[in-house]
């Protein structure tokens, strides 16, 4: 016997939007969005991202430009392996 195993949250749009779990309430949502009869609020950011972000732009001024570049070398290098 298979076992499947199912997700039983509720489907999530790409900025954590909650959509229905069915195609045809799905398709009546994107419909009345695109018609403007229903808004969608976007998700602000977490704190944890707002951070990081304050974070790497401190880490970013107190470098010079030789340290940036030898960080930005070795990460291009990383991605190419």
């Amino acid at each position: 016997m298979i076992r499947v195993m199912r997700d039983e949250r509720m489907p999530r749009g790409p900025r954590g939007e909650k959509r229905p779990a069915d195609v045809i309430g799905n398709a009546i949502l994107v419909g009345r969005l695109s018609v403007g009869l229903e808004a969608e609020e976007p998700k602000q950011p977490s704190g944890r991202v707002r951070s990081g972000h304050a974070g790497a732009k401190a880490r970013a001024e107190s470098m010079s430009k030789e340290e940036r570049s030898a960080v930005a070398k070795k990460a291009a290098a990383a991605r190419w392996r």
